[in-house]
This record gives C-alpha cells, sequence and structure tokens, in this order.
C-alpha cells in the first residue's frame, strides 16, 4: 500500500497538526484507512473491513463510474456557476424528477451543513419570521447557525439554548414521553409541536420553521410515528411557517421502496424545502436545497443575489449525475429493500437470543439495534455499546454507536451491501454478544452454570463497578463516547472480561 507515513508517524502529525477536537474512529486503535472498494475498506497492512456505517460512500467506494465522471468532467472544464453550462441544468432537472412536483427550484452548495443554513434563511425570508422548532437530540450541521438549533451538540457544550429555538419531543415510541402502548402517538407528539407554537405566540414570536430529519440519524435511528409530519406540517403551516425536510443522510433511496425518506409517510406529506447531501456526491463535496417558486421568488425578492463559487460546478453536477445513474441501473433502491429486510429479519433473531437487545428498528438500509440493561425499564447499555464496536472492529467489521445514550448501533452501509454480508456481520455480532453476555452475567440464570456461582457473582459485580465508572466519565465528558472514542471505559470493559 502507498503510504507517506508509518501508522505511528501519522497518529503524531495528526495530534501535532490537527485541531484536538476533530476526533477518529476509535481513538485508542484508530485503524489506518489507505483505500476501498465498494462496501469494503482497507488498512495499511490489507486487513480488510466490512463497511457498515459509511453512508456517504453512497453507491459503494470509489465507484468506477464515478471516478471516470469526475475525470472526464476535469479534463474538460471546471469553473464557478455563473457560467452557462449544461450539467447544472440537467442535475437540477433529474433532481427535481424524484420529487413532489412543487419541489423544482434547486440551489446548490458543498455541504449538508451549508444545505440547511440556507434553508433556514429561505424560510425566514419567507415572511420575516425567525423562530425555529428542531427536535431534542437533532443534529442538522456544524456551521453556527445549525449548531444553534442542534440539540445533539449544544446541550453538550457550554453553548445555551437561543430563545428563537423550540425544543420538542424527539417522536420516538421506544424509550421516548410516549411510547408504542400509547393510543396515539403521532397525535401526542405533534400536540407538543402545536404547544410550543401557541407558546411562542403567547411570548409575541413567530416561527419560521419546523426542521427534522425524516428519519433521526444521530439521535438514535428514530422512526416518527405514521401521521406525525402531517400533523405537525398543519399545524406550522398555520402558524405561517415551513416545513424543512433534512435528507442528509437518509435520502437518495436509502429506505428502498422510496427515492426520499419523507415519502414514506405517505403522498399527503410533502415538506416545503428538501436539503440533501452526503451521499449525494459518494464522497465528492455536493449538496443541494430543493423548495418551491413561492420561496425561491420570495428569497430573491430581497434584493440579496446568492451565490456559492463551488456549488454547482460541472464536476460536482457530473459525479451527481453519476451517482443517480448508478442507483437506476444497479437497482440499489431494490437492493436496500431485499438486503434490509434479511439484515432486519436476521437481527430480530438475535433480539430473542440476546437479552442486550432491546430493539430493532430501521427501514432499508437504514437500522438501529438498541442495546439495553434491563428489558422494562429499557436502561442504555451504553458501556456495552462501545466494547462491541470495538470488538465488531477486531472481527473486521466497522460499526458505531450514537443516540443520546450512546447505546444505539447505526447501520447505515454502502447501497451495494449485501445478504452475504449482512449474515457476517451478524454472525460476527452474534459471537460478540455472546461472549460479552456469559463475561457480564447479563443472561437469565436459566442459562447460567450452576457450577459456577462463584465466578458468576464476581463477575456481576465487576459488572456493575464498570458501569459505574462508565456513568461518571459520561457526565464527565460525554462527547468522548460519540463513534467508538470511549477509551477508557474500553479498556475498563476488556479487563474485566478477562477475569
Amino acid at each position: 500500500m502507498c503510504e507517506l507515513y508509518c501508522k505511528r508517524d501519522t497518529l503524531a502529525l495528526r495530534r501535532k497538526h490537527i485541531g484536538p477536537s476533530c476526533k477518529v474512529f476509535f481513538a485508542s486503535d484508530p485503524i489506518k484507512i489507505v483505500r476501498a472498494r465498494r462496501q469494503y475498506m482497507f488498512d495499511e497492512n490489507g486487513g480488510q473491513y466490512l463497511d457498515c456505517i459509511n453512508n456517504v460512500a453512497h453507491v459503494g467506494h470509489c465507484h468506477p463510474e464515478v471516478v471516470k465522471a469526475a475525470l472526464k468532467q476535469m479534463e474538460l472544464l471546471n469553473t464557478n456557476s455563473r457560467f452557462l453550462h449544461d450539467n447544472i441544468v440537467e442535475y437540477a432537472k433529474r433532481l427535481s424528477a424524484t420529487l413532489p412536483e412543487k419541489l423544482s427550484v434547486c440551489y446548490f452548495t458543498n455541504s449538508g451543513s451549508e444545505a440547511n443554513d440556507l434553508a433556514l434563511r429561505l424560510a425566514r425570508q419567507l415572511r420575516g419570521h425567525q423562530d425555529v422548532i428542531t427536535l431534542d437530540h437533532a443534529y442538522h450541521g456544524h456551521l453556527s447557525s445549525l449548531i444553534e438549533i442542534s440539540p445533539y451538540k449544544f446541550q453538550k457544550g457550554k453553548d445555551v439554548k437561543k430563545e428563537f429555538v423550540h425544543v420538542a419531543p424527539t417522536p420516538d415510541t421506544y424509550r421516548g414521553k410516549y411510547r408504542e402502548d400509547h393510543a396515539d402517538p403521532a397525535s401526542a407528539y405533534a400536540d407538543e409541536v402545536k404547544k410550543i407554537i401557541e407558546d411562542a405566540h403567547n411570548s409575541g414570536r413567530k416561527i419560521a420553521a419546523f426542521i427534522a430529519e425524516s428519519m433521526q440519524s444521530c439521535g438514535g435511528q428514530i422512526i416518527p410515528p405514521a401521521g406525525y409530519f402531517q400533523k405537525v406540517a398543519k399545524y406550522v403551516h398555520g402558524a405561517g411557517g415551513v416545513f424543512i425536510a433534512d435528507e442528509v443522510q437518509v435520502g437518495f433511496g436509502r429506505v428502498g421502496k422510496h427515492f426520499w425518506s419523507f415519502q414514506m409517510y405517505g403522498e399527503d406529506f410533502v415538506p416545503d424545502i428538501v436539503t440533501m447531501g452526503k451521499p449525494m456526491g459518494n464522497g465528492h463535496p455536493v449538496a443541494c436545497v430543493v423548495t418551491t417558486k413561492e420561496i425561491a421568488e420570495a428569497f430573491s425578492s430581497s434584493g440579496m443575489e446568492y451565490f456559492n463559487t463551488y456549488g454547482g460546478n460541472p464536476v460536482s453536477c457530473a459525479v451527481g449525475l453519476a451517482v443517480l445513474d448508478i442507483i437506476e441501473n444497479e437497482d440499489l433502491q431494490g437492493n436496500a429493500t431485499r438486503v434490509g429486510n434479511y439484515l432486519t429479519e436476521l437481527l430480530k433473531k438475535q433480539k430473542a437470543k440476546h437479552t442486550l437487545i432491546g430493539d430493532v428498528r430501521g427501514v432499508g438500509l437504514f437500522i438501529g439495534i438498541d442495546l439495553v440493561k434491563d428489558h422494562l425499564k429499557r436502561t442504555p447499555a451504553t458501556a456495552e455499546a462501545q466494547h462491541i464496536i470495538y470488538k465488531m472492529k477486531e472481527k473486521r467489521v466497522l460499526l458505531s454507536a450514537d443516540g443520546p445514550h450512546r447505546n444505539v448501533l447505526k447501520i447505515k452501509p454502502p447501497m451495494c451491501f449485501t445478504e452475504e454480508d449482512a449474515k457476517f456481520m451478524v454472525d460476527q455480532l452474534d459471537g460478540v454478544l455472546t461472549v460479552l453476555e456469559e463475561a457480564t452475567g447479563t443472561k437469565s440464570e436459566s442459562v447460567t452454570s450452576e457450577n459456577t456461582p462463584c465466578k458468576t457473582k464476581m463477575l456481576k459485580e465487576a459488572h456493575v463497578e464498570l458501569l459505574r465508572d462508565s456513568t461518571t466519565d459520561s457526565r464527565e465528558n460525554p462527547s468522548r463516547k460519540r463513534n467508538g472514542m470511549c477509551t477508557d471505559t474500553h479498556s475498563l470493559l476488556s479487563k474485566r472480561l478477562k477475569t
């Protein structure tokens, strides 16, 4: 493999020259990735890893058609979008064709963060309103304007919620305020938004927008109950606001049956603004905001020109067009449905087998495994989740954990993921869970050997001690646990398992 530096030197240079808040996966033992192909990544020694988390490489790492499209256009021309060029209009036409008819005007950007920032500007310009309703645990980007509406971020730092930001409960029917046993969780959660709007109006504030991922990703792979978005849209429109659907992580056919995740909630739900990014360029930086003519014309009426130097450049649009072609030509939506259903079925069998799995939820190739220490209380198994993703890495499977408690294993692989990959991943997970449950005594008493009561007691006590340590560490610095970056907890649990 071609390397400029050995792994040790790369780490040293990273510590010296890259900002300390820029974390790497598996911080206690990071992987040095030097190449990738389809759903596989390779380290400097040629070791192959199954990528189960990279929703950026949507059609597969280094897809030859994407590479060819970029190279071909780059050899001809790359310039800003003020020059007339066919690629940007062709791409806008193709994207619009995948959306409901009223969503027909495109603004190209370079990242999902840029797209969401622009969506807020569009919403606020429409009627001059300023306030934004967001969901708890939401993440919409790294710009200042988006950190302000991302509880996933601002609740962990020193920032306080701005007065123009209103946080609604996450419509989570597994561990949220209204659960699966509620008679009508969609209405109950939507009524929370209605109350926020009423309280805001009573305080003299006006709602510009409600923003939500069509399926919440960083919040723990949450799928809202049917009817929720329709009811929320009704309340928001009644307040003079717009509905922004953030499809940055979940769009482009990932749910299988539909091209956009918001479409799975029914034809009677159409957002006013849709943002898209990550998978759009298969790793190339390209993103977009699509909206209605009415909102676009209101934005133009401000008199301020919108110009983005690289947004919609010929190379980015050539790459985007290639991605659309591949999704269609390789039937990646169909693959997401087939493989996603198969993977979900396998995982539900694991749920019946392993006490640590509290819930398996998802659609297509967007799946979450909610790990719990107690099925009745649904206590998040945070330390266990961190241990599992490290152990899976040792098995050459890349997973990460997210959600407000960092206890949800998230699965969102490249769309070329196969049934064989799904079986391999689940087999490895089964092995890791089996060893972990036996070592920590989380299996039911009926499967615990009668000849080892002392060892079982010792392991349970060690497990309690570990989780006490983990809870303390989480309070001190919760951000350390993101995506497998919890070094101390992993080390502690590994020591306990060697007992």
